[in-house]
């Protein structure tokens, strides 16, 4: 095993769990501080409802995913810093307090807490990648890619579902009605559902305000222009047995990249 490699990868992964913990906590402290998260980042942590073994499982469920792209294409994913590093430094902050006052939304303690995971992760990942033999590699990624599309697409919408029917009525409400329309839509019911806690939430706290009502305005075109560029209703019409419109054929023509 080379000895720069892991080096290196102590190095750039303490770096990047430093920000990317820093950064995941700032978000909850906008719009009066400078966020450096994604949107879908404080999203998926405040599904988790601030419980230790949610944030794990979650992170876990794309590391796996992340574990065999390093390992058959040498490269990372997105999740590791959206997901992955995030999650398990609150949950590794969690276990000991379950205010998330004081640990998720602490920069300083996310921020340190993702460095150790950061330094872990990325250095696991990159001596993994560069110790398997060649040979080897086709094999891990035939084993690791199912078993992390089989969490994405079954596992974790399971465990997102119940944790918004634990919310309460309203949110599991609306959870169950967009994921459901996800599933329809993407193939995979966590965006869905998530989304459907942020509005079910929103409205326990503030009601319909109009915050609430664009939120969920934009949440509906979202559903409708992800529906049209995927082309469902042209794959309605065919499960109807109908002919296709014409303009609608010419629509599909003009907005889609060939």
């Amino acid at each position: 095993m080379d000895i720069i490699v892991i080096l290196k990868s102590l190095v750039i992964g303490g770096l990047l769990g430093f920000s990317a913990g820093m950064g995941a906590a700032r978000m909850f402290h906008i719009p009066t501080t400078q966020g450096l998260g994604a949107f879908r980042t404080m999203g998926e942590m405040n599904a988790c409802e601030g419980d230790a073994a949610s944030h794990f499982s979650f992170g876990l469920g794309f590391f796996f995913n992340a574990w065999a792209s390093a390992v058959g294409a040498g490269a990372f994913t997105q999740d590791v810093t959206h997901r992955i590093l995030p999650n398990w430094a609150a949950a590794s902050l969690l276990a000991r307090n379950k205010n998330v006052e004081e640990t998720v939304h602490n920069p300083k303690k996310m921020a340190f807490a993702g460095a150790i995971f950061g330094a872990i992760v990325v250095t696991f990942l990159n001596s993994t990648a560069t110790a398997i033999p060649e040979g080897l590699k086709v094999s891990a990624v035939a084993v690791l890619v199912p078993a992390a599309t089989m969490l994405i697409n079954f596992v974790m919408p399971i465990v997102f579902w119940l944790a918004a029917l634990d919310a309460g009525k309203r949110t599991g409400f609306w959870a169950t009605l967009f994921g459901g329309i996800a599933q329809l839509i993407m193939g995979n019911a966590v965006p869905g559902v998530v989304l459907g806690i942020l509005i079910g939430k929103g409205v326990d706290e503030g009601g319909w305000s109009k915050l609430t009502k664009i939120i969920f305005i934009a949440v509906i075109l979202l559903f409708i222009f992800s529906a049209f560029f995927r082309g469902i209703d042209l794959q309605a019409l065919d499960q109807f047995n109908l002919p296709h419109p014409v303009w609608l054929e010419d629509l599909h023509d003009l907005v889609t990249v060939r």
